[in-house]
């Protein structure tokens, strides 16, 4: 392998490493706004470090520009759409969990 393939395996690596955290966040917060402030931060992370690995791959191709294309919708709209499901939800008048309401571990 070439030092560029190893990069590209770490970068995608880590890129699956932290939609792993992703999902470990939803699975164990314990309400709406910890689990959407944990998606959104490393799904979008994942997302654009293995899109990294990708346009690294693609090197200077028109599947390069795309898919850097790609990532900066990725950026932008992940947050963005963590941003209003957690708006929406507050204005339905969804509590947050606060440390008083027991139940916890």
């Amino acid at each position: 392998m070439t030092p560029l393939e190893y990069l590209v395996s770490g970068l995608v690596l880590a890129g699956v490493f932290f939609g792993f955290v992703a999902v470990v966040g939803i699975i164990r917060l314990p309400d709406l706004y910890t689990r959407a402030h944990a998606t959104s931060k490393s799904d979008t992370l994942g997302t654009v470090l293995s899109l990294g690995g990708v346009v690294l791959l693609f090197g200077a191709d028109v599947a390069a520009v795309k898919t850097a294309l790609l990532l900066l919708f990725m950026f932008i709209t992940n947050p963005t759409a963590a941003h209003a499901i957690t708006r929406a939800a507050y204005e339905q008048g969804i509590e947050p969990w606060t440390a008083d309401d027991g139940g916890g571990d």
